[in-house]
């Protein structure tokens, strides 16, 4: 440690999402610190907006927010732009895949996470992952270019192109699947005059027996009703045992003929996580201890979507926007008391709750000390609000606002630009067989 007399201590940061910018924001306070904060890339990035990214409801500017821009008024705050390669838990170090070298009196691990495809084969290769802004450019040209190449070849509805299959039942799955169906039945229904627009399916996949797992009994039924009626079909209590570059296949034998899968079945820590001298657990995360350091490791904090961080009744706290934003403001507090002398306090998550935005009014919410289960237009207006406020930057919040306003309003979502041509060519010759998906023959079993 330094003198504090003299040198400020030096906190290292990798990662610059939510556990990441929340420890910066609360340490670029404090003269005493110097902060380098490291991210791939130069913004920080509001995921739990992405799928509205994905369907055109948003663009990409407004949840996305200048690192350099909200530390610009704090001189004791450098952002670097670049992918850190490995950490060394015994020296506090941080190297980058350029060889550079960052070593602080403090490393604070904030580096997220990644999809877990599970060893599915294909996954990786062919599925559409929703966890970065550039996941959602992906997938939003994506979708439009399925509709587009149906629009110039409708032969091609009855091999597939208009079949989107959502992998996960959980919000990521949830979400995306109640926005497509907005996305299909008021914009795209009415914007390509030639197309059977009507053709479209979207079928949602997930091992276990409902949707959503940690709502209510009460909840999975709702959500299952609300999708149903958006005209999504649900394959619940079966597994994708294999992705192709024109199918899909299920547990059961099913296969669905598709050139857009979408991954939303789980995540796992980033490859920065698996340093030896880091101890690991569920998902290959790093076990923090009660106040969010790494036993064995002094000096070094794990926070965010990369830490096992216990909850009251021991087990691993969700990995949550919320949760991570908590536990870096928590890790800052505790690295202030060792500057001040004081003994650090174990982390105390305080818990609003857990929603999921289904689409047009309808959402689900448990708020409240006693978990008040919300359905349908109040759970959608607490929605709003809640991740309204967890936005960075004001004008960003007003920007979403008036888009969500709009699109709620007129039915018109942002326009469908096909913005990466590059990320979306698809061979239409490959993989994909007559009879194997569209209107009339979605899906195929075996006898």
């Amino acid at each position: 440690m330094p003198d504090p007399g003299t040198d400020p201590l030096h906190v290292v940061i990798v990662g610059g999402g939510f556990a990441g910018m929340g420890a910066a924001r609360r340490l670029a306070r404090d003269d005493r610190v110097r902060v380098t904060l490291i991210d791939r890339n130069n913004y920080h990035q509001f995921q739990p907006l992405l799928y509205q990214v994905a369907t055109s409801q948003l663009a990409s500017s407004h949840i996305a927010f200048s690192l350099r821009k909200m530390f610009r008024k704090h001189a004791n705050v450098a952002v670097k732009m670049a992918d850190v390669a490995e950490v060394d838990p015994a020296t506090r170090t941080a190297v980058t895949t350029d060889g550079d070298r960052h070593t602080g009196d403090v490393l604070l691990l904030a580096a997220g996470s990644r999809p877990n495809f599970f060893h599915t084969p294909g996954a990786e290769e062919f599925a559409f992952p929703l966890y970065s802004l550039l996941d959602a450019t992906r997938l939003r040209s994506r979708i439009i270019a399925v509709f587009e190449a149906a629009d110039r070849d409708p032969a091609l509805i009855d091999r597939g192109v208009l079949n989107l299959v959502i992998v996960g039942g959980g919000p990521t799955g949830v979400e995306m699947a109640g926005a497509l169906a907005d996305l299909i039945e008021e914009t795209l229904s009415i914007e390509y005059h030639d197309l059977a627009v009507s053709a479209a399916r979207i079928h949602l996949v997930d091992r276990g027996d409902a949707l959503l797992g940690p709502f209510s009994d009460k909840a999975h039924e709702y959500v299952q009703r609300v999708l149903t009626r958006k005209g999504v079909h649900l394959h619940l209590g079966v597994a994708v045992t294999e992705i192709g570059a024109g199918h899909v296949t299920l547990g059961d034998g099913t296969t669905i003929a598709t050139r857009c899968v979408i991954w939303g079945g789980g995540i796992m820590a980033p490859d920065v996580a698996r340093a030896e001298a880091l101890p690991h657990g569920h998902g290959g995360r790093v076990e923090a201890s009660p106040d969010l350091t790494v036993e064995g490791a002094d000096g070094v904090y794990a926070v965010g979507d990369m830490a096992n961080i216990a909850g009251p009744d021991g087990r691993a706290l969700p990995q949550l926007g919320s949760v991570a934003l908590q536990s870096g403001v928590w890790a800052a507090e505790n690295i202030l008391a060792g500057l001040d002398g004081r003994p650090r306090r174990p982390f105390a998550y305080r818990d609003k709750g857990i929603m999921a935005m289904i689409g047009r009014g309808a959402a689900l919410a448990e708020v409240g000390p006693r978990r008040r289960e919300l359905h349908g237009l109040p759970a959608f207006l607490a929605w709003l609000g809640v991740h309204a406020v967890l936005m960075t930057g004001a004008r960003n919040r007003v920007e979403t606002f008036i888009d969500w306003g709009w699109d709620y309003l007129s039915r018109s979502r942002g326009p469908q630009v096909l913005d990466r041509t590059g990320a979306v060519e698809i061979d239409w010759g490959e993989d994909v067989s007559p009879g194997r998906g569209g209107a009339a023959a979605e899906e195929r079993a075996p006898a």
